[in-house]
């Protein structure tokens, strides 16, 4: 018996395919990848694969053992092997052990707060506040009116109505015309701020003087409002101090901690042991002539967590690992995009092969049906189904076959058009050969160039379309892991980055490799060599 033999067409083309290392590599990378995500749950697992308790072997990844097995409770229910294996029952035999997966974690499974490796600190966090104060200024450049000017002169408030501007502050040039542009009410004019000094004391005190942008109006404005906020010195910036449990003084050293008083030192601890008990309000302090807002944080476990020891790729918004998710959404949409391609590419092989082949009247009837199918919406198929017999893998992938296929029967029957009057085909239809032997045995080996090629780039499709569709919403039903889900909880909480960076590179990924692979594909059966213009 001989054995399987490719032709030389055949192992030209696999050759070809070879010598592209990109598209080489990316092949066995995403076969890797796909082949390990096979086998999830010996890699991301909360049941042990492997548990000896008192004598007895049990493998509960591969077989469902009840709660009354390991705690005589008499429950049926699925029990909690983590709870099990710390539990003084477990611990009191020395024989008893358990071997957990390299990662720990189920995708279903939702994280207990108390584990996350978490520091028991308190964060103090003090921000400089600059003095803001405005002035009321008329066309002749006397204060009408004056709030919070106390902080920058000595005169109060009250006592700066009537004065003239400029005997206050060293007002520039371009504020003068800038003013007089405001009340000439003309055209509009943007916001303008410059650094000035105080006349009082132009050693001391800098503050920044602004003028609000301006859009003409009816009637002209009376009054302009100028702005005066505090220049903080550069060394004036925000501080964090962080404080452990009874201890007194802050982990790290910081210059604005030795220039506060005792007195406020000791309100600061004070407020720092209520934090490790309770919530703590803000507080405003005046440090050095300076006020800064005092503001104290303890980290506290909220759904969703952001990358921790254990979990590297961060918790979900359900309190789900997101590493676990990635890797078992991995072998969802794999699984998905090759189902729907395979289903594909059969239906479109067969239906493009009998128009092709056929062709005259069956071909322009079948081909009008066709695209009156094809103009049907799908997402409206899609939600119809859904609501009718509920999300579920098998319906996603039945609805999507049911569509899909149309764009390769539209490749197929092109090349069957072509190869029909072939002498090849008429010498084996002069021989009496049967429709079946004639499309299947000689016309679609010589057509499957177009289903090689475009295969990686619909598996990336397919792959695509699923992400697509959970991110909507229509996909696949919760609790199943998938990468659309979690990109989606990504745009409900808006600052949770590892939501949308880890499933989203993961994506792209999977599709830059699939891409690499279909560009192989088309290399190698494409017998045009490259050319270059020069």
């Amino acid at each position: 018996m001989n054995g399987f033999h490719l032709n030389p067409l055949t192992r030209k083309r696999l050759r070809r395919f070879r010598a592209m290392r990109r598209a080489w590599w990316s092949f066995w990378i995403l076969t890797a990848l796909y082949t390990l995500s096979l086998g999830a749950e010996l890699i991301s697992n909360n049941r042990p694969l492997y548990l000896r308790f008192e004598g007895r072997h049990y493998f509960p990844v591969f077989r469902f053992y009840p709660e009354d097995t390991f705690t005589g409770s008499g429950r049926m229910t699925r029990p909690n092997y983590k709870q099990i294996v710390i539990s003084p029952e477990f611990r009191a035999n020395p024989d008893n052990r358990a071997v957990f997966a390299p990662i720990p974690h189920g995708p279903n499974e939702t994280i207990e707060p108390d584990s996350l490796d978490i520091p028991d600190t308190v964060s103090v966090t003090l921000t400089p506040v600059p003095r803001v104060a405005t002035l009321s200024i008329d066309a002749g450049g006397i204060v009408r009116r004056a709030v919070a000017a106390d902080a920058f002169f000595d005169i109060g408030s009250a006592a700066l109505v009537g004065q003239e501007l400029g005997r206050l502050i060293a007002v520039p040039a371009d504020i003068v015309i800038a003013l007089e542009q405001r009340f000439a009410n003309e055209r509009e004019l943007p916001l303008i701020t410059r650094t000035v000094a105080l006349e009082e004391d132009p050693d001391v005190t800098m503050v920044d003087l602004s003028l609000a942008s301006h859009t003409p109006r009816d009637p002209a404005p009376a009054v302009m409002r100028v702005t005066l906020r505090e220049t903080l010195p550069p060394d004036r910036t925000r501080s964090v101090l962080t404080f452990q449990p009874g201890v007194d003084e802050p982990m790290d050293s910081s210059p604005l901690w030795r220039r506060l008083h005792e007195e406020q030192r000791e309100r600061i601890r004070a407020d720092v042991r209520r934090r490790f008990e309770a919530s703590v309000g803000s507080d405003l302090l005046t440090i050095d002539g300076i006020g800064h807002r005092v503001e104290y944080g303890k980290e506290e476990v909220r759904w969703p967590y952001p990358p921790v020891r254990g979990h590297w790729m961060g918790i979900d918004g359900a309190g789900r690992d997101v590493l676990a998710r990635v890797i078992y959404g991995l072998r969802t949409s794999m699984t998905f995009g090759l189902l729907l391609v395979s289903v594909s590419v059969i239906l479109g092989i067969v239906i493009g092969a009998v128009q092709g082949y056929f062709g005259g009247r069956f071909d322009l009837l079948a081909q009008r049906s066709i695209e009156i199918w094809s103009a049907i919406p799908f997402l409206y198929v899609m939600i119809l189904l859904g609501s009718l017999f509920g999300r579920s893998f098998g319906l996603l992938l039945f609805c999507y076959g049911l569509f899909n296929w149309i764009g390769m029967s539209y490749y197929m029957r092109g090349e069957f058009l072509r190869l029909r009057r072939r002498p090849f085909v008429e010498a084996a239809r002069g021989l009496g050969l049967s429709h079946h032997a004639l499309i299947f045995r000689h016309i679609l080996p010589n057509a499957l160039v177009p289903v090689v090629t475009f295969t990686p780039f619909a598996l990336v499709g397919a792959i695509n379309a699923l992400a697509a569709l959970d991110f909507l919403g229509f996909g696949l039903p919760p609790p199943t892991a998938s990468w659309g889900e979690l990109i989606q909880q990504a745009q409900q909480y808006g600052w949770v980055w590892w939501l949308i960076f880890y499933p989203g590179l993961a994506l792209f990924i999977v599709m830059l490799l699939g891409v690499f692979i279909g560009e192989g594909a088309r290399n190698a059966f494409d017998p045009v060599p490259h050319q270059k213009l020069q």
